[in-house]
């Protein structure tokens, strides 16, 4: 069963060797740099998310406050291990993020920069009701900002 656990002392070596395929690495940080992003945001509400399939770490997500307007949640990071990739796992973890983000409550919406040629990664926000949000971030011209409402 997927759950999101909090990243402690006993499982961040697990979180820190998570890896993703070659073709993806250009996509997101290495795990132990979602780990140290993680630690920078952590006045801005910064938080990494252990993803656990039945106690096992299979993945492992950052998500942040934006400080300043639009407010808002901005995931930064999400990965699923390369082991276990292709088993639903990312589509299930995902849910419970969004589903966490809405019970608490903060903000009305969630966003995330997607590469434009990690087409994979687009298909699986879409489904869970991310769009082009229109906003096209002049220092990276190659991504695509994608919008969640959570209301």
């Amino acid at each position: 069963m997927i759950r999101l656990a909090e990243v402690t002392e006993a499982n961040w070596m697990e979180v820190a060797s998570l890896s993703v395929k070659d073709s993806q690495k250009g996509f997101l940080a290495p795990a132990v740099g979602i780990l140290a992003r993680g630690y920078v945001y952590r006045n801005c509400g910064g938080r990494v998310y252990a993803i656990e399939n039945d106690g096992t770490v299979i993945g492992a997500a950052l998500v942040r406050e934006f400080t300043e307007e639009p407010l808002g949640y901005d995931l930064q990071q999400f990965m699923i291990d390369q082991r276990y990739q292709g088993k639903g796992y990312g589509s299930q973890a995902l849910t419970l993020i969004l589903d966490e983000l809405r019970e608490e409550g903060h903000f009305d919406h969630v966003e995330v920069c997607v590469k434009k040629e990690d087409t994979a990664a687009i298909r699986l926000y879409e489904k869970h009701g991310f769009r082009d949000s229109g906003y096209a971030d002049p220092d990276t011209p190659d991504s695509l900002n994608m919008i969640c409402l959570l209301v």
